[in-house]
This record gives C-alpha cells, structure tokens and sequence, in this order.
C-alpha cells in the first residue's frame, strides 16, 4: 500500500511538471525596419518673441529649409 502511495505521488509529481513546461509561451516579434529621414544641411531659423499686456510671453520659432519647407512652432507662456 506504502509503495503504491509512493508511487502515485511520483507519477503526479511527474505529471504536474511536465505540464507547467507545456503551458511555457514563446512570443516572437520582428523588429521594424528602421526609417532613416535625411535632414537638409541648411536650415534656416527665425525666432520672435513678444510679450503681451497680460504679462504672457508668446515665442515662434519659423525653420525653412532649402527646397522651401517650412515650420512654425508658436507657444505661449504666462507666469
């Protein structure tokens, strides 16, 4: 009877860690190509800054580039 207890004892044991390794998950994912984006080498800056009667600041930064983009970033400030 001892034997037999031991045995099953064995068995489950056996059993339970073979199946915590099945439920194991490999997750694979492929990496992005990366996006190289050539900048210009002349670039123009333009920065303005005002303030207005409220006591607020407003800064913006106007940047040009040879073929004629252009950005205008505008933020504004109040302390």
């Amino acid at each position: 009877m001892r034997q037999s207890i031991l045995t099953t004892a064995a068995l489950l044991t056996l059993f339970g860690a073979s199946a915590v390794q099945a439920q194991t998950t490999i997750i694979e994912r492929d990496v992005p190509e990366r996006v190289i984006i050539e900048r210009p080498e002349s670039e123009t800056r333009t920065v303005e800054t005002r303030e207005t009667r409220d006591g607020c600041r407003v800064k913006s930064v106007t940047r040009e580039n040879e073929e004629g983009d252009r950005k205008t970033v505008t933020r504004e400030s109040c302390d």
